[in-house]
Order: C-alpha cells, then structure tokens, then sequence
C-alpha cells in the first residue's frame, strides 16, 4: 500500500528567492504545503501569490521570535526593535526578565497579519528554530486559540534517528518535552512525528537524511525542509543560504520523484 507523509517548507516570506523557490515545489506536487514568516514588509505580497494555493496546499504560520525585525516594534523582547538571538531567548523567558505579554503580543500581531493578508486562519501552526515549543508560545497557543475558536494543527516533536544529528535532535526534543501530549491534551491535532533535522552546513546531508526518512516516517508523518533560492534579500537576513538551493535543486529532481515510488511514498496535499 502506498504511505503518505507530509513534506513541508518552513521561510515562505523570508526572502523573495525563498518564496518562489516554495512556490514552484509547490506546483510541481512535491510539497504538501509551507509555513510563512508574516513579519516582513514583503508579505502582503507574498501572500497574494500564495492565495490561490489556499485548499490545495496546506499554508501555516511560521512563528517568529529570533534575529528578525519585531512586529511589534521596541519592548522587554526586543529593546532595540529586533527579535534575539535564539541561544538568549528561552532563558530569559523563563527567569521572566522578558515579559510574557509582549511575547503574547508580538505572536498575535504576526498572527493577525497573516490572517488579514490570506482571509484564513493558517491550517497549522510551528515555529522558526522551533521556538513554538517553548512554554511561553505554548502558553499563547492555548489561550488565543481558546478564544479564537477553531485550532489549527501543529508541528509535533522529534523523532530520535540519523546517529550523525543525535545530538541536535535531542536537544530540540528536550524543548519539546511534553508538547504532545499537552497540546493533544488541549484540543490541538500535532503533526508527528518530526523529520527532517540535520546539521545544514553540511548540504550534502539532505539527500541521504530525506531518503532515510521515506523509508522510517509512518502514515502522515513530518518532514520538515527549507528550499529556495539565495537572493539579496536573503544574504542580508539569514545565514542558510546556498544549502536552500540544494534542497530545491533535490526536490525538484527526476531523481527525489523515483525515490518516491521505490519507496511506495506518496506527498500528500493540503487537504489530507
């Protein structure tokens, strides 16, 4: 029988060249959908050209807490305007020396931006470097959509795999301790489990930890990318640059579409 596992983008919206990378996988069938970053001036536009493919293919909120511009402007969370550096987020969070409210108000203000530019609530939710796991977000996702009515689905935990990245995945999988379950607890459907983590200065990387998860992921599993292509825009915002070119160029390949059959994998749509 054919197993289908969702393939999923995060960084719609960093970049001009990292949304029309997203966007041509997208046409192609070779993404189930893609979460968007809803904080820069770029994204009305971006989310014009992603509209038609609302339904189709499943768009989500990228939540954003780390080393961009801050919607919301100066506050505890980011003084000068712009949102910290990941390695000085969650300590400070949890020793309360940043405020709770403007984390809760910086996420609502992304949210609200993507609902005003896309006329939806996103059909899930995760977070750039996974920063939805932290007990603030999930604090704020309990709470704004118990009174928003209506949950979105959200990108689970960690699977333990590929030796070469124990490490990393288990340090992000001991952020997430609990989320599952409490988030399942609270109401929230969770996309899980979670592929898809490698160490992305090593491009070479991808193909092997993709391949390995065709094989392992169960019935509508996770596995998360970040195609694109580098442009301007994205030198001046984040470090991973080339390797996004690297995993498009793998996506969009004769060769990723063999290793979906051999494997009896289907990507699954929006829809699923």
């Amino acid at each position: 029988m054919t197993r289908r596992i969702r393939l999923i983008a995060d960084d719609y919206g960093l970049a001009p060249g990292v949304s029309a990378g997203i966007l041509d996988l997208l046409d192609r069938g070779r993404l189930t959908g893609t979460s968007c970053m809803t904080g820069f001036a770029e994204w009305p536009d971006a989310a014009e050209r992603i509209k038609p493919l609302c339904g189709r293919a499943a768009v989500g909120l990228h939540l954003t807490l780390t080393d961009q511009p801050a919607v919301t402007g100066r506050s505890s969370l980011a003084p000068e305007g712009r949102l910290p550096p990941l390695r000085s987020l969650a300590l400070p969070v949890l020793g309360a020396s940043i405020d709770e409210r403007d984390v809760h108000a910086e996420l609502d203000a992304q949210h609200s931006r993507f609902v005003e530019a896309l006329g939806r609530q996103p059909d899930f939710i995760d977070g750039h470097q996974h920063v939805h796991f932290l007990p603030v977000v999930r604090a704020w996702l309990r709470t704004h959509f118990f009174e928003a009515g209506g949950r979105p689905a959200l990108r689970g935990a960690p699977a333990l795999g590929d030796a070469v990245v124990a490490p990393k995945v288990a340090a992000i999988a001991a952020v997430a301790a609990g989320f599952n379950r409490s988030m399942a607890r609270a109401g929230f459907t969770l996309f899980e489990p979670l592929a898809g983590i490698y160490d992305w200065r090593q491009p070479e990387r991808f193909a092997p930890v993709l391949q390995a998860a065709l094989k392992a992921l169960p019935e509508r599993g996770l596995f998360m990318c970040h195609p694109g292509h580098v442009d301007d825009t994205l030198r001046a915002r984040d470090p991973m640059q080339g390797v996004r070119e690297v995993e498009y160029a793998h996506l969009a390949s004769d060769a990723f579409g063999d290793s979906l059959v051999r494997a009896g994998v289907e990507i699954m749509d929006g829809k699923g």
